[in-house]
């Protein structure tokens, strides 16, 4: 009787031990899995604090995200030096929590890709030294990344998309059209010669007053304007023009566009007297005006591109794809408008998810791991990084595009809001 509680004592006891050595095996294994294959990405290009971090197959292990888009809403508009504090309060625990989510620490990490162009100053410098003291901390090489390369590549992420192919990025700070050819091969066909898209509906939103609309109130801008444009009963109301119509190249112009819509903003507050914080009567059939009318010159341009590549051989008949990327791409009017234009020119269209289009640090991950494969841009002097607030996209086709003067009969985009 005496043996029996000793010997429920020693298989007890060897049971914990068998199960602790098969804990830290299972961790150990667990170690030799992630060790050195992981991509840890950094965005802080502009008010969006993103980390994330991929491991060698593409898999993405965890992301975390801090967004300033109340705060900045609040004042009307971004203030740099507003973000770049935002960033240093947020960009240790950001990592932090990224790491601990995907249950890996520093050493696991191969390499640390990072924005540093284009982007606002103050806030590339904020993920640039962060970045740089972990690498010296850990011994880390970095892989310095371009923001808008970065849009144009995530959606390989979720895709089967082979180069080359063609990419409208569309965003509150840019919006152009190039032709992307390998990870870091671009041919630039046009960009905005004034403002982006995304911007015009921020001033455009504001203006308006649509914050006062207790639904839009912590909407940015355009979603604002795409949800007003949605409940448009009369949405041919307005007449605006098409920007750039008499230019034969593949540029974007807003500035004018925005305009117009203010003149019959003011017309129409003049008309009903309005004072105050109120809202004309048809707000809403102005959003959509400025919803068609935006679509109608991004489709106008894409054409135009297409037709571009068409002559020169630049994209294969076998892999005509369109991806649309940037902020401005999650809103659905403008996706289906340039839908209708890929299915005129035999195109397949594509679009990362919405999370992936507004700035985050998947994208500036999935890029790192693209040139991790294939060994480009992997620094490890670290002095040789800055950043760079302004940086063109590859290699510049505007005005070869200008000289081709390609003319286009406009595709007929038959939608309603």
């Amino acid at each position: 009787m005496l043996i029996r509680p000793r010997l429920i004592k020693l298989v007890n006891k060897f049971t914990l031990n068998r199960n602790v050595f098969s804990v830290r095996n299972e961790l150990a294994l667990s170690k030799r899995k992630y060790t050195n294959s992981l991509i840890l990405g950094l965005e802080t290009s502009c008010d969006d604090t993103g980390c994330a971090i991929l491991n060698k197959t593409g898999e993405l292990l965890a992301e975390s995200l801090h967004s300033q888009n109340l705060m900045h809403l609040r004042h009307g508009g971004i203030i740099p030096d507003i973000a770049r504090d935002l960033h240093s309060s947020s960009v240790e625990p950001v990592v932090s929590e990224t790491l601990q989510q995907a249950r890996v620490t520093m050493d696991d990490i191969a390499a640390i890709a990072v924005t540093l162009k284009p982007g606002l100053p103050l806030s590339l410098v904020v993920g640039m030294k962060y970045a740089k003291h972990l690498a010296r901390k850990y011994n880390k090489p970095i892989i310095p990344i371009h923001h808008m390369e970065a849009h144009a590549l995530v959606a390989r992420m979720q895709h089967n998309i082979e180069f080359p192919y063609l990419t409208l990025l569309i965003s509150g700070g840019h919006c152009l059209l190039a032709v992307v050819e390998d990870v870091i091969q671009f041919k630039l066909l046009g960009e905005s010669i004034d403002m982006a898209p995304g911007e015009m509906f921020d001033k455009v939103a504001r203006r308006m007053k649509l914050r006062n609309i207790p639904e839009f109130a912590q909407m940015c801008g355009g979603q604002a304007v795409e949800v007003a444009g949605s409940r448009a009963t009369n949405p041919h109301l307005f007449k605006l023009p098409l920007p750039l119509a008499d230019y034969k190249d593949c540029n974007f112009s807003f500035n004018g566009l925005k305009t117009s819509v203010l003149l019959h903003l003011h017309r129409k507050e003049k008309e009903h007297q309005i004072t105050a914080d109120k809202l004309i009567p048809e707000v809403n059939d102005l959003c959509a005006a400025m919803l068609m009318a935006t679509s109608r010159h991004l489709v106008h341009r894409t054409q135009r591109a297409m037709e571009f590549c068409q002559q020169n051989n630049l994209i294969p008949d076998s892999k005509k794809q369109l991806i649309v990327s940037g902020g401005v791409a999650c809103n659905n009017y403008i996706f289906n408008a340039l839908s209708l234009l890929c299915h005129e020119f035999n195109y397949q269209i594509y679009r990362p998810t919405p999370k992936l289009c507004t700035d985050n640090g998947v994208m500036i991950a999935w890029n790192g791991l693209e040139k991790w494969r294939r060994g480009l841009d992997i620094v490890t002097d670290l002095n040789t990084l800055d950043i760079e607030g302004n940086s063109k996209l590859g290699e510049s086709f505007i005005s070869k595009v200008a000289e081709a003067r390609i003319p286009i009969k406009l595709v007929k985009i038959k939608m309603r809001c």
